[in-house]
C-alpha cells in the first residue's frame, strides 16, 4: 500500500461529493430500489446470487423506522413480482434498535414474516459494537420462531467466539465477516493475523455444528483455507455460499464462482451512498487510484 494511497484515504472526508460519487458508483446500485434490481438482475444473468441493502443507520424515531419497514416490504414484493435471486439484509438501527428495541423486533419480525410469505429470506446486519448484544437479542427472539432469518457476526471482536457458542443451539444462518467498525483494542483484536485466525475458528466451528455460514471474505487467503475446510468437511453447496460486495475484487470472485462453489454478492443502494462510500473507500486504500483519477477528470 503506498504512502499516497494512504493520504488519499485519509482525506476522503475532504474531497468533493462529486468524485466520491464517481468512484462509488462502482460499488453502489444507486439510490432506488428499481436500480438495485437491475444490478441483481444482471447478476442473476452472471449466475450471481444477490442480496440487497437500504442504506441508512440510527434511526431517531419510530416513525423513520416504519419507514424502512415500507421501503423493505415493498422491496420483497418486487423481487417476488420479477422473479430476481436476491435476499435482503438490514441493520436493526435502522429499524429503532437504540429507540425501542421491543417495537424494533415487532418491525423486524413483520418484514421477516412477509419474507417467510414470499419464500424469501431475510439477512440483519451486524454494526458496531454497541449495537451486538441488542441485535443479538433480537434475532435470538426471531430465530426462535422464524427459519428465514439470519445474522451477521463480525470475527474480529473478542466476544465473537463467546456469542457464536450461545447461538449453536439455534443452529443459526450466519455471515461471516471480518468487521469493518473502528473499536477500541479492548472490544475488537487489531492483529490482521489473530483476526484471520479467529475467523477460521469460528468458521470450521459453525460448519462442524451443521450451520449455514456465508463466508464473506474479500481475502484470498481466507477463501482457499475456507474452501480446504470445505473438502475436509466434505460439505455440499448446499451447506454454504461465498459473499462478496458488489464492485470488490471480482477477479476474485469469478474465480471462486468458477471452482463451483455458490456465490452471493451484496448490492447496496439508497440515498444515504455517502457516508457508506467514506467508509467503504477509507477501509480499501488500495483502490485510492480511483479517487485520484476522478479527481484529474473531473470538470469543475
Amino acid at each position: 500500500m503506498s504512502v499516497v494511497d494512504r493520504i488519499i484515504a485519509a482525506s476522503l472526508p475532504y474531497v468533493p461529493k462529486q468524485i466520491v460519487q464517481r468512484v462509488a458508483s462502482r460499488y453502489i446500485a444507486g439510490e432506488t430500489g428499481d436500480d438495485a434490481m437491475r444490478v441483481a438482475a444482471g447478476l442473476n444473468q452472471q449466475g450471481l446470487r444477490a442480496t440487497m441493502d437500504l442504506l441508512g443507520e440510527h434511526v431517531d424515531t419510530l416513525e423513520q423506522a416504519r419507514h424502512a419497514v415500507q421501503i423493505y416490504t415493498a422491496l420483497l414484493e418486487t423481487i417476488h413480482k420479477r422473479k430476481i435471486d436476491s435476499t435482503i439484509s438490514l441493520k436493526l438501527s435502522q429499524f429503532g434498535l437504540k429507540v425501542d428495541i421491543d417495537a424494533c423486533h415487532s418491525m423486524v419480525e413483520s418484514v421477516v414474516r412477509r419474507a417467510a410469505e414470499l419464500n424469501n429470506f431475510v439477512r440483519i446486519d451486524m454494526e458496531d459494537s454497541t449495537c451486538t448484544t441488542g441485535t443479538l437479542d433480537v434475532f435470538r427472539r426471531l430465530r426462535q420462531k422464524h427459519g428465514n432469518v439470519g445474522v451477521a457476526i463480525q470475527a474480529y471482536l473478542r466476544r465473537t467466539e463467546d456469542d457464536v457458542a450461545r447461538l449453536l443451539d439455534l443452529r443459526p444462518n450466519i455471515r461471516l465477516c471480518k468487521g469493518v467498525y473502528v473499536e477500541s483494542a479492548a472490544v475488537a483484536y487489531r492483529d490482521m493475523s489473530l483476526i484471520n485466525r479467529n475467523y477460521l475458528s469460528v468458521l470450521e466451528r459453525l460448519l462442524r455444528a451443521g450451520c449455514y455460514v456465508g463466508i464473506a471474505t474479500h481475502d484470498e487467503r481466507i477463501v482457499r483455507e475456507a474452501m480446504r475446510i470445505i473438502r475436509d468437511l466434505h460439505l455440499p453447496t448446499t451447506a454454504y455460499e461465498f459473499q462478496m460486495l458488489l464492485g470488490v475484487t471480482e477477479s476474485l470472485r469469478d474465480r471462486i464462482q468458477s471452482e463451483g462453489h455458490p456465490m452471493r454478492v451484496y448490492i447496496p443502494f439508497g440515498s444515504e451512498w455517502y457516508a457508506y462510500s467514506v467508509r467503504r473507500l477509507r477501509e480499501n486504500p488500495r483502490i485510492a487510484g480511483y479517487v485520484l483519477k476522478a479527481m484529474l477528470s473531473v470538470k469543475l
